[in-house]
């Protein structure tokens, strides 16, 4: 069958990477794609929500599937798009309905989930503008450090964990009053801190049953020792060392199984990824999110260790047949590190040649800020190239990342060179 893979992302690059190596895949369109999903399937100049231009090319192409990679056609209501349209509506579309995907959309609407559903998570309020005045008393009644999230989709960046009060109410102000991530902090929720060890968990669903995928770890911060500004991600770790076959246990029974359940009780259709951010506290874990998408770059980490053909079991999705899937994972580490341009997550230039990819060995890369100028790659993005390894030990797959990553060059190129830090040995 004919595919199209939604995005331009590193995430996008390793949908690719795997649907393409798929006997049941014939040929693969990506839109509107990077340079590494260049080379192994065909690229498309759409954006990912202008459906009537993805409607023309369904059509055109002859196109069965389509795996949505972002959270902004999936918030926008991509799904229902196309189940709404006797055109479209026989092609199986990996990505929730716009109910679904509110679990990411909003903050406030996945906290109530949480609690209706008796998932552990962080107590929570939430607040408006006018109501900035009981916010600032809700802080008060809290430790710190303080946790404000704007309500809505803000790149992965519109999370602020602080360790003052007054700069905690300050904050609150500007994000509600002064619009500090535009209309995504229209409303903030205020959060209980929860202090742990964080991992992802990545469920795929086809709205009645459920495979678990791994687990991994990843590391947001720009700077080392997880410092500096949040990024949408400098590495993943997968699995996560510290979670065992029992603590998997209690995250099945306590997360997994309630949510996926909720969602069925509420008749909310929802085919394709849960990527639950988790945090173990003690010994139990705690839901901090939901994602309503793979995650990125803990995708790069994941998605290659599935040895289970991707198509197939996204077609056990479209056909509610997941429980007859037999999901092989690579029991190896897999660890991903990832390359950024020179003042990410801030400003940064654009358009710099980069050298050296076809001499990494023993690792795979995953472009994601990239794109081509005539017969050259060069950077289009913060987050610019993955390199993904393997090996029995995270450590010695950490290695074989960062020394293929000293292989590549562009300006003022960065990387974090600490990642895994905080796992014990």
């Amino acid at each position: 069958m004919n595919i199209l893979v939604l995005g331009s992302g590193g995430r996008e690059h390793t949908f690719t990477y795997k649907i393409e190596q798929s006997d049941l895949c014939d040929q693969l369109f990506v839109a509107p794609g990077n340079a590494g999903t260049a080379a192994i399937a065909t690229n498309v100049p759409i954006a990912v929500t202008d459906f009537p231009a993805i409607k023309e090319l369904v059509l055109k192409e002859n196109i069965k599937m389509v795996v949505v990679g972002p959270e902004d056609p999936l918030v926008q209501g991509i799904s229902d798009f196309f189940a709404n349209d006797n055109e479209l509506k026989d092609v199986t579309v990996i990505g929730p309905s716009k109910e679904g995907a509110k679990l990411e959309g909003s903050k406030e609407y996945a906290k109530e989930f949480l609690f209706r559903h008796n998932i552990p998570t962080a107590a929570y309020q939430s607040f408006t503008a006018a109501t900035v005045r009981e916010g600032k008393k809700f802080l008060e009644t809290l430790n710190a450090p303080y946790v404000l999230k704007a309500d809505g989709l803000a790149a992965g960046k519109g999370v602020l964990i602080l360790q003052d009060i007054e700069e905690a109410k300050t904050e609150l102000e500007n994000m509600l009053t002064n619009k500090k991530f535009g209309a995504a902090s229209e409303k903030v929720v205020i959060e209980e801190f929860l202090d742990g060890i964080e991992l992802s968990v990545f469920v795929l669903t086809d709205g009645k049953n459920y495979v678990t995928l791994p687990t991994a770890k990843d590391y947001k911060r720009i700077g080392e020792g997880d410092t500096g500004l949040n990024t949408g991600g400098m590495g993943a770790i997968s699995p996560v060392p510290f979670a065992d076959a029992a603590f998997m246990t209690k995250i099945e029974e306590q997360i997994i199984k309630p949510t996926v359940d909720g969602l069925a009780k509420e008749n909310i259709d929802y085919k394709g990824f849960i990527f639950i951010g988790l945090i173990k506290v003690g010994d139990d874990p705690k839901v901090i999110e939901y994602n309503v998408r793979m995650g990125d770059p803990e995708t790069e980490a994941v998605l290659p260790r599935v040895k289970t053909d991707l198509v197939s079991l996204f077609q056990h999705v479209g056909n509610q047949t997941l429980d007859r899937a037999n999901l092989e994972i690579d029991p190896r580490s897999a660890t991903t590190v990832m390359t950024v341009s020179g003042g990410y997550p801030e400003a940064y230039e654009k358009g710099k040649e980069i050298t050296g990819i076809d001499t990494i060995k023993d690792a795979i890369v995953f472009h994601a800020g990239t794109k081509l100028d005539g017969d050259k790659v060069i950077t289009n993005g913060g987050r610019v190239i993955a390199v993904t390894s393997f090996d029995n030990d995270f450590r010695e797959a950490l290695k074989k990342s960062y020394q293929n990553i000293e292989k590549l060059h562009f300006d003022k190129m960065y990387y974090r060179k600490d990642l895994g830090f905080d796992l014990a040995p």
